[in-house]
């Protein structure tokens, strides 16, 4: 279902950087919100930027391989298939425009999984009413193992799990697995045929 191209949509009057560090920029907008008069009304939006990702299910045949960290924001362990973006040292994207380079990339670096078959099963958006960070959700099969590859943010931090189908939705269930995009990519895998 597509939106009518004559929709009135939110203008950007200028932007400000706020925040920068390696990983996002934080930036708040001056915009005018279409009004229900048709008079433009002011307002500001701040806007988090972050690369494009990729999120892979890993899947053996039997299990899935889950990436357990503890993630410092929430305060808590959040199990998670793997994940990330490619980013260069400032923070910019990095060269990799191929999002299937960028899976394979995040597959090695969390799990050390070589991926034979690599399979696209959507896109998707994380907070689109906060950040302009998209991704796309990959199947990874026919996988080779091979030692993990971790960033250097991440060295000592990251812990392996395989898990069946059945046990990932009974983390869900349980609260153990949180992550939107985790649970997002394991429906899409359901949806083309998974399990």
């Amino acid at each position: 279902m597509s939106v009518p191209e004559d929709r009135p949509r939110i203008r950007t009057v200028s932007t400000r950087v706020a925040y920068r560090n390696p990983w996002m920029v934080l930036r708040e907008d001056a915009i005018e919100r279409p009004g229900p008069d048709g008079v433009p009304r002011p307002g500001i939006y701040a806007v988090v930027e972050k690369p494009h990702s990729a999120v892979v299910v890993p899947w053996d045949g039997v299990h899935l391989h889950l990436v357990g960290q503890d993630r410092y924001p929430l305060g808590r362990w959040s199990w998670e298939l793997p994940q990330g973006a490619a980013h260069a040292p400032d923070g910019a994207s990095s060269s990799i425009d191929d999002h299937a380079e960028i899976a394979r990339a995040e597959l090695r670096e969390e799990t050390g999984f070589e991926a034979g078959t690599l399979t696209r099963i959507g896109d998707l958006a994380f907070a689109p009413g906060m950040a302009n960070q998209t991704f796309t959700a990959w199947l990874a099969t026919d996988l080779r193992p091979g030692p993990p590859q971790p960033e250097a943010e991440e060295e000592g931090l990251l812990v392996q799990r395989a898990v069946t189908p059945e046990q990932f939705d009974a983390m869900v269930d349980d609260g153990e697995v949180v992550d939107a995009a985790s649970i997002a990519t394991w429906h899409l895998a359901r949806r083309h045929g998974l399990a």
